[in-house]
């Protein structure tokens, strides 16, 4: 692949993020790759985020772009406007707080080179604070899986299969995923605005139009966890966004080839289970502290019920047949409880 421009964008949003956001350039940087480029979008940033962005810069003007928004716009339209900024033939979105494992970029270079796949899909590590983690073989712990099930190192055309094996993983982040720049712009796909959870309603989507994906079962990212990330600050309107994030990807699967094939319906009702249990999870937690009152708490229950009804293809007396058919014994009990405390009102 011999271009004049590069052939990869790492894009980066940024808000708020000096103490973690040198960590994430370095990682970048210290790639044994040439041909990409950085561009990082500072999105009004009230600490030393954009003064820190300028002296990467400086030292790196050939490799580093910079931009700012001139009023906070959130996660969504920086994304939006990282992507209109792109030049590479790939775009890969790293947050802030998060690194590139040593060799990351190379591996994705090799795979892009010889398969040429629109869509390139690796696991993660789960990292909490303290020095990059080692990766394990697959299965260990540490190492999180973005796909389920096959082809592995493999070049497929499948869409159903990339649909069923992305949503049964659950693992919808945008980060683990690298697509061509022209999946993005020619089809006109953005991410919402003005939400939290912009990545889950994207990247399904970015699976319906990909005409070929490559999944790459090696941890190429480490994602960071530490106590200001949005999952470990949960709020009422987070978790309604969390909610109804894939009401778009339903929409728009119901107008594809795809929309009567029983594995790809099993695992969009999965992916709906999964996010009302996550909110059972917080509201239950809510209701034992006080820290919400009550009508608060019963509009969000019905508002994930609803948003349930809405995006899954199985309504919940049909998942839970599904889960008992298949030996799903736990899943069954969460859904369980999930309509339990709905019952209680």
């Amino acid at each position: 692949m011999q271009h004049s421009s590069p052939w990869l964008s790492i894009l980066v949003p940024v808000f708020n993020s000096a103490p973690h956001l040198e960590a994430c350039l370095d990682s970048v940087l210290n790639q044994q790759t040439d041909g990409w480029e950085l561009i990082a979008m500072d999105d009004c940033s009230t600490d030393d985020s954009l003064a820190l962005l300028q002296r990467y810069a400086d030292r790196h003007p050939q490799r580093i772009r910079i931009g700012t928004h001139s009023r906070n716009r959130g996660p969504g339209a920086t994304r939006n406007t990282l992507i209109d900024q792109a030049q590479g033939d790939y775009l890969w979105f790293l947050d802030a707080d998060d690194c590139l494992m040593p060799g990351a970029m190379a591996a994705l270079h090799r795979i892009v080179t010889q398969q040429v796949p629109d869509l390139v899909l690796c696991d993660y590590l789960s990292w909490k604070e303290g020095p990059l983690p080692v990766p394990r073989r697959i299965g260990g712990r540490s190492q999180v899986h973005t796909f389920r099930g096959g082809p592995v190192r493999t070049l497929s055309s499948d869409r159903a299969r990339l649909l069923q094996g992305m949503l049964q993983a659950g693992e919808t982040h945008v980060w683990s995923k690298i697509a061509r720049r022209s999946l993005w712009q020619t089809q006109g796909l953005q991410f919402p605005e003005g939400c939290y959870f912009e990545d889950m309603a994207t990247s399904p989507r970015l699976a319906l139009i990909a005409r070929s994906f490559y999944y790459e079962p090696s941890a190429w990212i480490a994602y960071r966890q530490h106590p200001s990330s949005i999952l470990a600050t949960m709020s009422a309107q987070k978790v309604q966004d969390w909610s109804r994030a894939l009401r778009t990807f339903r929409t728009e699967l119901d107008a594809s080839p795809w929309a009567h094939t029983p594995a790809v319906r099993l695992a969009l009702a999965q992916a709906a289970a999964r996010n009302v249990q996550g909110i059972l999870s917080f509201l239950r937690q809510r209701r034992t502290d006080g820290s919400l009152p009550a009508s608060d708490i019963r509009a969000l229950a019905q508002r994930a019920e609803q948003d349930f009804e809405a995006i899954s293809p199985l309504a919940p007396a049909a998942w839970l047949k599904a889960c008992l058919c298949r030996g799903w014994w736990g899943r069954y009990r969460r859904f369980r409880r999930w309509l339990a405390f709905l019952a209680q009102g």
